[in-house]
């Protein structure tokens, strides 16, 4: 039985409105998928959503602290598929300190009284990583599982949990599926027409998928988005949802092209699928690296004014 959110017209009839969306567009998009690479492309991408968004719906829905429960699960499994992607899963005490950083920072935003202890969390995190080739006697290859592990941290432990702070915050949770929606939209539209029409290609030796003319046309529908969506946020005048649009197109981008740069590096695609479809959890997590964490601190600065 679902509770907390469920109870709420508006979170009822934005679940409904957008499972009903992809059903209708999965229904489209398979049809077409035998016709071209691009739609079955497509139709592996958009599978996976179908099957996971009323479970997201349901989950986010429940009473504190789930919501939260669920995002930290979210990034401990991030974290590990980081680990797994740069041969470093092996290297278990620099695993599970990152492992028990992400647990504490969502013990700290579950007691709003200890959050300013959240920002000084990766400072904490790297003097801790630091210690470990000490303890362990050891400086073969430290450097590097000591960079690794930091990067994973910052990534997808403090700046992803971001979002969940907002779980702490009135409506927050719907500022949260406001956010995500954006961003997947925003990559979506921009993958679609770069695919499609771009000629201009941005950063071709990092991805293929940003193209100049799919930039502007993800920048301009992802604003159309917001503004059409923007009922979710607790305030709607325009400096909210325009941020929120601007940041999900732009950051967006950035947190996608940082981990082509790491797997570019590492010469590979991904590791895995996400549930199943196309691509692994880190290409749907990593859009958020940045919106998340900026479009936090800009809310909490514009309620302040």
């Amino acid at each position: 039985m679902l509770y907390g959110l469920w109870q709420d017209p508006l979170y009822r009839q934005t679940a409904l409105i957008l499972v009903g969306f992809l059903l209708t567009l999965g229904l489209v998009i398979f049809l077409l998928s035998k016709h071209g690479p691009l739609m079955n492309s497509a139709w592996a991408s958009l599978k996976s959503w179908i099957f996971v968004i009323p479970f997201v719906f349901a989950i986010l829905a429940l009473p504190k602290p789930w919501p939260l429960v669920f995002m930290v699960l979210l990034s401990l499994q991030s974290a590990k598929t980081f680990f797994q992607m740069v041969g470093a899963y092996h290297r278990s005490w620099f695993v599970w300190t990152t492992y028990i950083f992400i647990i504490l920072q969502g013990y700290i935003i579950y007691h709003p009284p200890l959050g300013y202890l959240y920002d000084l969390t990766p400072m904490i995190f790297l003097g801790t990583v630091s210690l470990i080739p000490v303890l362990r006697n050891t400086a073969l290859h430290m450097i590097q599982y000591m960079a690794l592990s930091t990067i994973c941290f910052v990534f997808f432990g403090w700046s992803l949990l971001h979002m969940a702070r907002f779980t702490s915050l009135d409506g927050g949770i719907l500022i949260l599926i406001y956010l995500f929606m954006l961003t997947e939209f925003s990559e979506n539209v921009c993958w679609a027409v770069s695919r499609t029409f771009g000629k201009m290609k941005l950063f071709s030796k990092i991805s293929n998928k940003v193209t100049l003319e799919g930039f502007l046309v993800s920048l301009v529908l992802t604003l159309l988005l917001a503004w059409g969506m923007r009922h979710l946020l607790p305030v709607r005048s325009n400096k909210y949802w325009l941020a929120a649009g601007l940041f999900a197109a732009i950051f967006g981008r950035f947190g996608d092209l940082i981990l082509s740069v790491i797997r570019r590096d590492l010469g590979i695609k991904n590791t895995g699928i996400f549930i199943f479809g196309r691509d692994d959890i880190l290409a749907r997590m990593d859009k958020l690296i940045f919106v998340g964490p900026l479009y936090y601190y800009l809310f909490l600065y514009f309620q302040k004014g």
